[in-house]
């Protein structure tokens, strides 16, 4: 299998992963119970909703010949910044957001001319086929801690 070949399965696993992260979000669920610490399951939505921003806006601007300016700070200050920038949006406003996202994900990430997308200042780039399988296995280890929790959170 080559590279492009892989890039497909890898985009259609992260398809399917965002989907269920979407549906995960479309019940009638409490979205203010804690998942974490310091996060609740709407947290968790606004945290995989912001990357996921950073990563599709990174992915177009490079495919439109504009340079990217990735996400800066340090991983722990980016992912609080992640929470406080959408706690006050709503979860349907953020499941909008991150199927917008993904479309512009799906539109560009099959560019051959990128090489390699920026993370984060200060991180290494990575090929758009370890991009992908990055943010499938971000998407997936936070929907498992949801799915945990799940009858927990039935209203």
């Amino acid at each position: 299998m080559n590279t492009e070949q892989k890039i497909e399965l890898s985009l259609k696993a992260l398809i399917e992963k965002v989907d269920a992260f979407s549906s995960f979000f479309s019940q009638n669920l409490d979205f203010q119970y804690m998942i974490y610490p310091h996060w609740t399951a709407k947290d968790v939505l606004g945290h995989i909703t912001f990357w996921h921003e950073s990563f599709a806006k990174n992915l177009k601007d490079l495919a439109d010949g504009v340079k990217p300016h990735p996400l800066k700070g340090k991983l722990s200050e980016v992912n609080q910044m992640s929470v406080d920038t959408t706690k006050n949006v709503s979860v349907e406003s953020l499941i909008m957001r991150i199927q917008k996202a993904q479309k512009t994900i799906e539109k560009h990430i099959t560019n051959t001319s990128i090489e390699s997308i920026p993370y984060k200042k200060g991180s290494r780039n990575y090929s758009r086929l370890e991009h992908l399988q990055i943010v499938e296995e971000h998407i997936k280890r936070h929907l498992k801690d949801l799915m945990k929790n799940k009858k927990t959170i039935s209203l």
